[in-house]
């Protein structure tokens, strides 16, 4: 099972701030996505919008800011300089997904728009959160307004279905205008980057928070179509189903959805009033739809007479019901706990303490979910990105060193190596290897699915293609069998992030994981070079069952 996460490979820019933006690339990280976060010397607007832990005197670490940034990186870029769009523009030359959050025009003021970029890069998937959305889509007449969260509520109609009465109306209390445009770009992404596997393209995304919003109220839109009146907010009730809404208890409130007409006979059963199942102004949901206030009623009357904690004896698992939770009860409840869906984040900063934020609450079968990891410092990762430059684009730069190592091999014996977990190395011999772009650089060889270390290199985040020489056929033969002692014979030294690279070979190459596409008993491994070495030689081919020449092919 794969601990780092089902995104791990994917490099992402966020150049987002506040709410939304933020959301989306949180959602990234979280499943194992790289995301660097981009930051002027200011940093994040929510960086200083608290809470602040008592201990915090210096106020630097808000809880806005932990909850929505945690395993990140976060480098300084002055875009507003020609230093920085360069160190910008090489970043993006290296991801595979950019998204930000400004309003329509300021990326392509500076010089950095889609189109521009995607000249740079054209695998890159572009996305863009707006109030109103992007003109590529659609010239919203809105275009140039700032927008936030309750400014989508309203205008997306939530606010006009959300409180106890048409007069009396009530903003949602989380930033849902926020939160739920960055999930529907999240899976925009997602799905973009599920269509560049095949075409190699990248694509704008455009959503829009009133869009979202519009999405979210979908109800309101078939009622007003098919019934030709305009949805208010009707409390806690809903306006065609009973009982279905919130109801008081003796301390405080509960969830009571009763849809299926079993549910009913189940719950008038709990009741005690067992009359009720066959009545004719109750025993369907249509029957009940014409009563919704006489069957709200009798619910009531009877909840009110009882604790939560009583509640749940008679109800919990008998019809769809819950108690109506605040953040402290959550904090306490078993399911929350079981389910490890409060997490602590260290604070390295101050021994013996940590921040509990809500937890990734997607779960895989066979990805793991990773732990959650402090948010960066302003400008922590700077160094490890541009001043010491980042070795994909290094090696980049001189394509013509690259394309001269791609041409030492054809389909020679290859030994791919990676370490694991543990630090222990790992290498078997491949002949199936070949090299696939220069731009971006990538290099792809197959895996059999029965090979003792198949889960090893497909879970792996760097793995070594070492390309043997002629001379090299002993150590063909010694990775080609399952000895436990290959790495001890054979002569090899830690290279780029420790990958171990085998002396003497005609060129090693050091790739990223960049993703795995399944083929059949085998799966193809696709990497991304960020190091590689070359040697004078000949390569080592091998043909039908035999070592041969590559001279003459014998």
């Amino acid at each position: 099972m794969s601990e780092r996460g089902i995104l791990k490979g994917i490099r992402v820019i966020d150049l987002t701030r506040m709410l939304s933006g933020p959301y989306c690339t949180m959602v990234l990280a979280d499943h194992g996505a790289e995301v660097i976060k981009i930051e002027d010397d200011k940093g994040d607007t929510s960086r200083f919008n608290g809470p602040y832990k008592k201990y915090d005197k210096c106020k630097e670490w808000a809880g806005y800011f932990v909850s929505l940034n945690r395993n990140k990186k976060s480098i300084q870029i002055d875009l507003k300089s020609k230093s920085g769009i360069e160190n910008f523009r090489l970043l993006v030359r290296s991801a595979d997904v950019l998204v930000e959050n400004f309003r329509p025009g300021v990326m392509e003021k500076l010089g950095l728009s889609f189109e521009e970029l995607h000249k740079l890069n054209p695998r890159l998937v572009y996305g863009a959160i707006r109030g109103f959305g992007d003109p590529r889509s659609g010239k919203s007449p809105y275009n140039d307004w700032p927008s936030y969260d309750v400014v989508a509520q309203a205008m997306g109609g939530l606010i006009s279905l959300t409180g106890p009465d048409p007069n009396t109306l009530t903003k949602v209390g989380p930033g849902i205008g926020d939160i739920f445009t960055g999930l529907y770009l999240s899976f925009g992404i997602i799905a973009a980057l599920r269509e560049a596997e095949s075409s190699g393209l990248g694509q704008f995304i455009d959503v829009s928070m009133y869009d979202s919003m519009i999405s979210l109220c979908e109800r309101a839109v078939y009622q007003y179509d098919f019934e030709g009146r305009i949805p208010t907010a009707s409390g806690n009730s809903h306006p065609f189903l009973a009982p279905f809404g919130i109801f008081a208890a003796k301390d405080g409130k509960v969830a009571i959805g009763v849809v299926e007409d079993s549910f009913w006979k189940s719950l008038v059963r709990a009741i005690g009033s067992p009359e009720y199942e066959d009545h004719s102004d109750f025993s369907t949901i249509m029957a009940r739809k014409k009563n919704i206030l006489k069957v709200n009623n009798l619910v009531e009357t009877w909840t009110s007479r009882y604790h939560k904690s009583e509640l749940v004896e008679k109800l919990g698992g008998k019809v769809p019901f819950g108690p109506v939770n605040n953040v402290q009860d959550i904090f306490n409840d078993p399911h929350t706990k079981c389910r490890e869906m409060i997490e602590r984040i260290e604070d390295p900063y101050k021994d013996n303490e940590s921040w509990c934020v809500a937890a990734n609450p997607v779960n895989f079968s066979r990805s793991k979910k990773i732990a959650l990891k402090t948010p960066p410092r302003l400008g922590e990762h700077t160094a490890m990105y541009l001043n010491q430059g980042d070795a994909c684009h290094n090696e980049r730069a001189d394509s013509l060193a690259l394309r001269k190592a791609f041409g030492t091999f054809t389909t020679g014996v290859t030994i791919v190596t990676t370490l694991q977990d543990d630090g222990i190395p790992r290498g078997f011999t491949a002949n199936s290897f070949s090299s696939v772009s220069l731009e971006p650089p990538l290099l792809l060889v197959c895996l059999s699915k029965a090979g003792l270390s198949y889960k090893v290199f497909a879970e792996s985040t760097y793995f070594a293609i070492n390309v043997l020489r002629d001379d090299q056929k002993e150590l063909s033969s010694l990775f080609a069998t399952q000895s436990e002692e290959k790495f001890t014979s054979a002569v090899w030294s830690h290279g780029h992030e420790y990958m171990p690279i085998l002396k003497g070979c005609l060129s090693s190459f050091v790739c990223k994981n960049e993703r795995i596409v399944d083929a059949g008993d085998h799966t193809v491994l696709i990497g991304r070079v960020e190091k590689f070495s070359t040697n004078q030689g000949r390569p080592l081919l091998y043909y039908k069952g035999k070592y041969v020449s590559p001279e003459n092919g014998s």
